[in-house]
């Protein structure tokens, strides 16, 4: 939470006041101003009164009974210890016997911090009231005015008339035909515009009957409201509430617009709910031109321990479906104590379309599953406990029963590291996992697996070694088995030792300081078991990449255990700056079979060969702002790439970045990608992204969109057209947003996924 705003606090009244008038012999007068804008507080220099000692001498030679003083008069009036003197400085005074005086000719002012300057100032002592008929200035720490006339009462506030004024350390400004300045420090604004953009540009405003700016709050509600842009109203709102700061607070957002091929006109006006200062609540209801009214909100919490999110939208009729459609999420992050934590994300839909017709991007129309899971997890630095339940809602309607995932309801696994030894060299660990998988067909039931491993590890300057060996026993308990056993189990041991050399030289290049040379070898032996009768419950073959060339486990999951008596070769090399900047890294690697593999997944093709694919990775960053990436998937057999891509970047600072990428993966996956963000001068930036796949010669996605940035404004123009991945259908979205700083946006969240949509930009460092 940012920290309350400092802000004046009018005393009392003083018994009182005490009046020094200081000679015109002794002050020299200041030139009268006659504008009535207010300058900036640092370049207004500030007159301060006559040292003590010149007061002083002043008041010892001033008659005590006298009535007026031709070039200055005074009179005192004792305060209490903690409230501040008045002290008014001026060029000429007339004093009268009840107390009244009349001061001209530079006037000033001050309490404490509070000070009003004028030409010429009427002060009642009965009431104790300045008036000011004239041209008048007045400053405190929150507040800088200047008007045509007004009052100070140091008890009761200040008035003004016709007045301009500036919130310093918002920074705000405006004028209004009347200004009254409460004790508290609360601001009272009639027939008044109000806006954070310079007073030589006031390119928006909030036009009002009235404004009421609560100082201590920090917050400022409007009347009878119109925002104007360039001159041009926009929008026009009988009540009207905005942050005078960056806290949060209770009122209306301003509205959202955009269009969609789907869903038409897009209208939303959301209102936000401050409940508390760790718990919020937005309430956005969202027109859709084509379909009807769609109700939405969004509930965040934080405690000292726990932190999340509750979202839902529903529509209850819509009118292109003829049906009632919905979105609900929860997400919660919860710390329990002693290492214990608990984590909820679960996601529900209405329908398949759901996705397709609300989402704001390819990336949610593709969506297959949504995830529905609850865990609770421990961890310290020997152990890790986890207890997980899992479900799924499946999206994908053209996905047949069998191939949807199981639910684990529940699965709990234990993982734990110990390490003996005065140099710790001998390790023991386990990993094990008990599992009940369930789905509406096919084969479900327990899977119980555990895997015990003992190894050394020789890890000195140049060099490493580790040796180790493993047992794994896997047993099911299953539902649904129409041939063979509901009961099996497999047993398997595997051995292995890893060894590999850490060698360095200076570089002969100037610009380098060293380069290394890493290889590598894996010798891993796995005997062969007969699996197939086990089922398949959330096992699969991962992408062969470097690391995965160095893994002890072919498959994620425990369903299949790959045989193995292979030796995996590769080298890594590594050049690195004066300053320790790695510039590039290069890696090739392979596996060598001994005995081809037996084991494998029932759609996964038998390997036949005694070698896998070649993997090559190289990673790039020797040139100021550039980074490239390439990796390559070789079949030496068939001479032929499996998979390859490539990134190059050019990101020189937050806001610009460029983008060129390419992916292959044989057998139906080709696709190119260019995408960037840029500003063009000062004032404008653009936007774009394009992917293509190459295969089909089609574009997957088409974003463009410009933007024009003033110090107090931000406009920006989006507009996509996108195929969806899980069901070939198009949509075309267009968004206008109109950023007003110190207000909010008016218009779409259109740049909720610019940081996603290019990578290395960041829209909070755009310099406004």
């Amino acid at each position: 939470m940012s920290p309350p705003l400092r802000h004046a606090t009018l005393l009392p009244a003083l018994p009182r006041a005490l009046l020094v008038i200081v000679s015109c012999a002794l002050m020299s007068p200041s030139p009268h101003a006659e504008e009535v804008t207010p300058q900036p507080r640092e370049s207004r220099p500030l007159r301060c009164p006559a040292p003590s000692s010149v007061r002083e001498a002043l008041l010892a030679s001033t008659p005590p009974d006298a009535q007026r003083a031709p070039g200055g008069a005074t009179r005192t009036t004792p305060t209490t210890d903690t409230e501040p003197r008045i002290e008014i400085s001026s060029d000429s005074a007339a004093l009268r016997s009840d107390g009244d005086a009349v001061l001209t000719g530079d006037v000033r002012v001050t309490q404490g911090e509070r000070v009003l300057s004028a030409e010429d100032v009427t002060y009642d002592a009965a009431k104790n009231l300045f008036k000011v008929d004239g041209t008048v200035r007045y400053t405190d720490p929150s507040l800088e005015v200047a008007g045509r006339s007004g009052r100070y009462d140091p008890a009761g506030g200040a008035a003004f008339e016709d007045a301009t004024f500036e919130l310093p350390e918002r920074p705000a400004r405006g004028a209004a035909e009347r200004l009254e300045v409460d004790a508290d420090g609360d601001i009272r604004l009639q027939q008044v515009w109000f806006s954070t953009c310079p007073a030589a540009h006031p390119d928006w405003r909030i036009r009002a009957r009235s404004i009421d700016l609560d100082m201590a709050g920090r917050n400022g509600t409007g009347r009878d409201a119109a925002v104007e842009f360039m001159g041009v109203p926009i929008l026009y709102l009988p009540w009207i509430s905005f942050p005078v700061g960056d806290q949060r607070k209770s009122g209306f957002l301003f509205p959202s617009v955009g269009f969609s091929s789907r869903s038409g006109v897009e209208l939303g006006v959301p209102y936000y709910f401050n409940l508390a200062p760790n718990h919020d609540l937005t309430f956005d209801p969202m027109f859709y031109g084509r379909r009807g009214v769609d109700l939405g909100g969004r509930y965040r919490y934080l405690t000292e321990r726990h932190a999340g999110r509750l979202q839902a939208r529903l529509l209850p009729s819509d009118r292109l479906k003829d049906s009632e459609r919905h979105w609900l999420q929860w997400r919660h992050d919860g710390d329990l104590g002693s290492g214990w934590h608990i984590d909820i994300d679960a996601q529900q839909v209405s329908d398949a379309e759901y996705f397709e017709d609300f989402s704001h991007g390819g990336s949610d129309s593709s969506t297959t599953f949504l995830d529905q899971v609850m865990s609770i997890s421990y961890e310290d630095e020997r152990w890790a406990l986890l207890g997980e339940i899992r479900d799924f809602q499946t999206i994908d309607r053209a996905l047949a029963p069998l191939d949807r995932p199981y639910a684990t309801l529940p699965r709990l696994l234990a993982q734990g590291d110990l390490a003996f030894g005065s140099e710790r060299r001998l390790l023991a660990s386990l990993d094990a996992e008990l599992v009940r998988f369930d789905r509406d067909v096919g084969i479900t039931g327990w899977r119980l697996d555990a895997r015990p491993e003992l190894g050394l590890s020789f890890d000195r300057p140049g060099w490493f070694a580790r040796p180790g060996v493993a047992w794994r026993h896997t047993r099911y308990d299953l539902s649904g088995v129409t041939d063979g056993p509901d009961s099996l189990r497999r047993d398997l041991p595997s051995a292995w030792v890893d060894v590999g050399l850490r060698l360095e030289r200076p570089a002969v290049d100037a610009a380098a300081r060293r380069i290394t040379l890493e290889p590598r070898m894996l010798y891993l032996w796995t005997p062969f078991r007969d699996q197939d009768s086990l089922p398949i419950f959330d096992t699969a073959l991962p992408d062969l990449d470097f690391g995965q060339l160095f893994s002890t486990e072919r498959y994620v999951g425990a369903d299949r255990v790959a045989d193995a008596n292979q030796l995996s070769l590769g080298a890594t090399t590594r050049v690195y700056d004066d300053r320790g900047r790695q510039l590039l890294s290069a890696t090739l690697g392979q596996i060598r079979y001994f005995e081809a593999p037996r084991v494998r997944l029932p759609d996964e093709p038998s390997p036949r060969r005694r070698e896998s694919d070649l993997v090559a990775e190289m990673s790039v960053s020797a040139w100021s702002h550039w980074t490239a990436d390439f990796g390559l998937q070789w079949n030496t057999r068939d001479e032929r790439r499996e998979r390859n891509n490539f990134r190059l970047r050019y990101n020189p600072d937050p806001v610009r970045a460029l983008n060129l990428s390419y992916n292959f993966q044989q057998g139906g996956l080709e696709q190119a990608e260019i995408s960037g963000a840029w500003p063009l001068t000062q004032r404008w930036s653009a936007f774009g992204k394009l992917v293509h796949d190459l295969q089909s010669n089609s574009g997957l996605e088409h974003f463009a969109g410009l933007e024009f940035r003033s110090c107090c404004w931000r406009l920006r123009a989006v507009g996509r057209r996108y195929i969806s991945s899980r069901t070939g259908e198009r949509d075309t979205q267009f968004y206008l947003q109109l950023e007003l700083n110190g207000l909010s946006s008016v218009g779409s969240g259109a740049d909720a996924f610019l940081d996603e949509a290019f990578r290395g930009y960041s829209r909070a460092s755009v310099t406004r």
